[in-house]
């Protein structure tokens, strides 16, 4: 994209090293949506957000408060213009931190990108003090009206592009950034491809084609995913597009990916696992099944092959990466990369035999 939305800053308050701050992560890594000017986490205060994620500076100051990210962007090149939720809690709740935070944001002039359940939009004080100040809500997770949904059609049969799904073991496992990795991949290597997020994040990465998957009502989600995908195909026709995955097909929380594999039908699957995980995140008691598992229920309902896995390194050195990658490889069969570690290059060696001519 040649323009941004806005300048922002991130609100992370308390989450930005949890899996809670995963849509922070993602738009500190990338967003063509905005330029991203700082995050706010007092528990991270002073740093800088790449070399927390990555260790790898990307010049994303860390402040302890909305206010002092907005004051000091005020001095810089370019002034705050945005504040995006950057929180994924379960439930999507807007806490009463949060709320004042994001009340600060409104009456510094800043409109506000909110990706949670909570809808801004809806709420009297959020939207007095909004008209007041001049500034616009934005609820990125809010559905559209039921006569602006789709309902399945059978038109997915016309795609021709190579359709991948980054499917995950868990949530918050990495899907939607390996899917984007995988995205600028096949780019780099002049294979024209497309993204289809599924969640708000990818949203405000600045996703093309796309929607909310765990707002749409179920009557018009698979029509909804056919769509995107149709969409993606009729409009640019790529020879791939890449299918961002939710939640996990076993996760007793977020028992995500039925529906896309059913409507998207994809060619094919990777499938994101962490390693370092003994039980489904946020929920202690319930185990993660074991991969041999994940894969097979993938593939008996898909009628597709995973051809590749990829992994979230958390909780694990380089070596230990370089060696569970290897490990996997011997008891699946199946090719395994850390692309955020590496890069998407060999992933991509891998899936060239599969490009549709």
């Amino acid at each position: 994209m040649k323009s941004f939305d806005g300048n922002a800053v991130i609100y992370c308050e308390g989450a930005f090293r949890t899996t809670y701050g995963k849509t922070a992560h993602g738009l500190v890594r990338f967003t063509e949506r905005y330029r991203v000017l700082a995050v706010v986490d007092s528990n991270c205060a002073g740093e800088d957000a790449g070399m927390i994620l990555d260790g790898k500076a990307k010049n994303i100051p860390i402040f302890a408060s909305v206010n002092e990210a907005v004051e000091a962007a005020r001095k810089g090149a370019f002034p705050a213009t945005h504040l995006v939720i950057g929180l994924a809690p379960d439930g999507g709740h807007l806490s009463p931190i949060a709320r004042q935070a994001v009340l600060t944001a409104i009456y510094l002039g800043l409109n506000v990108d909110s990706g949670l359940h909570d809808y801004l939009s809806e709420d009297a004080e959020m939207v007095a003090a909004a008209a007041k100040n001049n500034v616009k809500l934005r609820d990125v997770r809010k559905s559209p009206p039921i006569e602006a949904l789709h309902f399945f059609s059978g038109k997915i049969e016309a795609v021709k592009a190579l359709k991948i799904a980054v499917l995950g073991t868990d949530s918050a496992v990495g899907k939607r950034t390996t899917a984007w990795l995988l995205v600028h991949g096949f780019r780099d290597a002049q294979i024209s491809a497309e993204m289809v997020g599924t969640g708000q994040t990818a949203w405000m990465q600045g996703a093309r084609y796309g929607l909310i998957l765990d707002t749409t009502v179920n009557d018009f989600l698979a029509g909804e995913i056919e769509h995107a995908v149709w969409s993606a195909w009729n409009e640019q026709s790529p020879q791939v597009i890449v299918v961002e995955g939710q939640g996990s097909l076993l996760n007793p929380a977020y028992p995500g990916g039925y529906e896309l594999l059913a409507a998207a039908r994809p060619d094919l699957v990777i499938l994101q696992h962490a390693p370092s995980r003994i039980d489904y995140d946020g929920f202690p008691g319930y185990p993660i099944e074991p991969l041999s598992k994940q894969i097979q229920a993938i593939e008996f309902i898909a009628g597709k092959p995973v051809v590749a896995i990829t992994l979230n390194h958390e909780g694990m050195s380089k070596e230990e990466v370089r060696v569970m990658c290897q490990a996997i490889k011997q008891v699946t069969g199946l090719p395994t990369f850390d692309v955020l570690l590496d890069g998407a290059a060999g992933l991509i060696e891998t899936l060239r035999p599969f490009l549709k001519k």
